[in-house]
């Protein structure tokens, strides 16, 4: 585990500094617990997009804390308040099945799902090549097809991984493309099956809809598929994560998050405001550009990275 902390905290170094750092510097310049230096670090966890709800959260169980032991130095109390953050990472999924343990069934189906930009397919990229290191037989569907450069990047990356790709001319049917994709996999004895999702708009029904459609057609071959349906978030967008996160939830159900761009984002607390609006994992940790940039959450190296000096 020593060397996972490193490398994390390595990774995680520029959006650490823009949000723990800054409350580390609230408390340096303090001489005492004060109403003033809890407004401050409450301002700090808002600017970082903690959201409201959690913010206050933590700040209340923070001061239960401080009131129960009656601690009055900035630097104790700074201790005191990483303790309730942690505790809200860890609570309930410290043991966190592992995204890229031994699938429990063939084909593994994973729908990745999200709005434009947010570094989807760069993501499935990334997967991909995770699941072939473990030895797994792997293909992408390129159900993207409303942009022609999507179906290109996302075979760029098949090929960068060393995997397979079902793909089509560009305004194909996405639903039909994905059917002969699965169907593909089914006959070919593939171990995981990532499937690409057009960048659509939370807002747009119709593009809502065409999602609801593609899970019809995965069932039709699988009833038990999706396996995994990953809502792809851009770390550095916050808060309007949540609403995106709610929208797509009603078109597919959702089975968690790949929280992209937290490498160097000043966004830090949405993986907090996440956990708890959403009630929905955070799976898959983005922290870079690389092919091997992309690490399975798991909570206790994550705060050890993150919290730890």
């Amino acid at each position: 585990m020593l060397n996972i902390v490193k490398n994390l905290k390595e990774k995680l170094s520029k959006t650490n500094s823009s949000f723990m750092g800054k409350i580390t510097e609230t408390v340096k310049k303090r001489k005492v617990v004060d109403e003033d230096m809890l407004t401050e670090i409450e301002e700090i966890l808002l600017s970082c997009d903690t959201g409201i709800e959690m913010t206050d959260i933590i700040i209340t169980r923070f001061k239960e804390q401080l009131k129960k032991d009656k601690v009055t130095d900035p630097e104790i109390a700074q201790i005191y308040l990483t303790d309730v953050m942690r505790d809200i990472l860890l609570a309930e999924n410290e043991d966190m099945h592992d995204f890229f343990a031994e699938p429990k069934v063939k084909p593994y189906v994973i729908v990745f799902v999200g709005v434009n930009g947010t570094g989807k397919t760069t993501t499935i990229g990334k997967v991909a090549y995770k699941f072939t290191q473990t030895g797994k037989k792997v293909l992408i569907v390129a159900g993207d097809t409303f942009r022609a450069a999507a179906i290109e990047q996302i075979a760029v990356w098949a090929e960068l991984a060393g995997v397979a790709i079902v793909r089509s001319q560009p305004d194909s049917d996405p639903a039909a493309i994905i059917y002969d994709g699965v169907k593909s996999a089914l006959s070919r004895s593939y171990d995981v099956v990532l499937i690409d999702t057009a960048g659509r708009q939370h807002t747009k029904e119709n593009l809502m809809k065409e999602l609801s459609k593609i899970e019809r057609s995965i069932k039709k071959l699988i009833p038990d598929a999706p396996h995994e349906v990953i809502l792809v978030v851009d770390a550095t967008t916050g808060q309007n994560a949540v609403s995106q996160a709610h929208n797509f939830d009603k078109a597919m159900k959702l089975t968690g998050i790949a929280l992209t761009k937290y490498d160097g984002t000043s966004k830090g607390g949405i993986i907090f405001n996440l956990k708890h609006n959403l009630q929905l994992p955070v799976k898959l940790l983005g922290v870079g550009e690389g092919i091997e940039d992309l690490l399975p959450f798991k909570p206790v190296p994550f705060v050890k990275a993150f919290f730890e000096e």
